[in-house]
């Protein structure tokens, strides 16, 4: 792919050359290429909204690589910012073509072709690619959306959302369970994302604060999938069902390491920290203006 140019890829990964990344001459080892195509092959998956693990258990199968070429038109040197693209460019019967590149601005330094197979984890013999991995990656490739978050009752979304907060607040934030589950639960409205596998892997809810003010919270997101817009949709649908019932205003407490993701959507912090759980927390709030039409879903 010698004449690659950045329009050829929906998907890019961005990193910056690092000063143990380049050799004598100065310029990046030519090994850490494939470091970095494989790299960005983990956010490709992230972007599919599929975490791994889950999602070769619900396959039953593994991919592997078979093949990787590395082909270099100009080198990256320490403190470029470069953006590995890749892109799924063909699926045959058992493999999975993907094609990358690896771009510092508009300069095209590096292509690449990495041939997977779909396996048997436990002979590692092949198989067919799955019919519903097949569309998600020519989904993606046709730039589809890879989640869909869905509002309801606990009674119709509670099993699935339940899975995702278990494995978030209980499991990895340890907290008491007597403390996650609540009779709220019964009366809010809860929204959830699944991936195209139908695996729920977003949640929050929404509850009446107070005449006017909508209260969101129980917040969670698959960890692995986290920093790939699953929880900005989950909230944003979350914010347009407050504006839709004639909320003015929702606000929520965000954990302290959180606080920016709420501040790039336009929470304000309000009032002093606290501690809820055992983690410290802040109130943050957003106004709902007459007409508010949350953008969900978009870059």
């Amino acid at each position: 792919m010698t004449d690659a140019t950045r329009q050829d890829f929906r998907f890019f990964h961005r990193l910056r050359v690092r000063w143990a990344e380049v050799d004598m001459q100065k310029i990046v080892f030519n090994a850490h290429y494939l470091m970095y195509f494989d790299t960005a092959m983990a956010d490709y998956w992230r972007a599919l909204a599929l975490p791994y693990d889950t999602t070769m258990q619900a396959l039953e199968g593994d991919i592997y690589v078979k093949k990787a070429t590395v082909e270099f038109h100009a080198s990256a040197r320490v403190d470029d910012q470069l953006d590995v693209a890749l892109k799924c460019s063909r699926i045959g019967t058992s493999s999975m073509v993907f094609t990358g590149a690896i771009f510092r601005g508009d300069d095209h330094l590096i292509s690449c072709e990495l041939i997977y197979v779909f396996a048997d984890p436990a002979t590692q013999t092949s198989r067919p690619v799955p019919i519903a991995l097949c569309d998600i990656l020519t989904g993606y490739e046709a730039w589809e959306p890879m989640a869909r978050v869905e509002l309801g009752t606990w009674q119709a979304l509670g099993a699935a959302a339940r899975k995702v907060r278990t494995e978030v607040f209980l499991e990895e934030q340890r907290i008491p369970v007597e403390m996650e589950w609540d009779e709220a639960d019964d009366t809010a409205v809860h929204a959830l994302a699944r991936n195209r596998l139908g695996l729920p892997v977003a949640t929050g809810r929404l509850l009446q604060h107070a005449p006017g003010v909508g209260r969101i919270g129980r917040m969670a997101v698959n960890r692995v999938l986290r920093g790939s817009n699953l929880g900005r949709d989950v909230l944003r649908t979350l914010m347009q069902a407050a504006a839709d019932r004639g909320d003015r205003e929702v606000l929520l407490h965000a954990q302290r390491n959180a606080e920016g993701f709420y501040a790039r959507l336009g929470f304000l912090p309000r009032g002093e920290p606290f501690e809820e759980a055992g983690i410290v927390h802040i109130e943050m709030v957003h106004a709902l203006p007459p007409g508010y039409q949350a953008l969900v879903g978009t870059a």
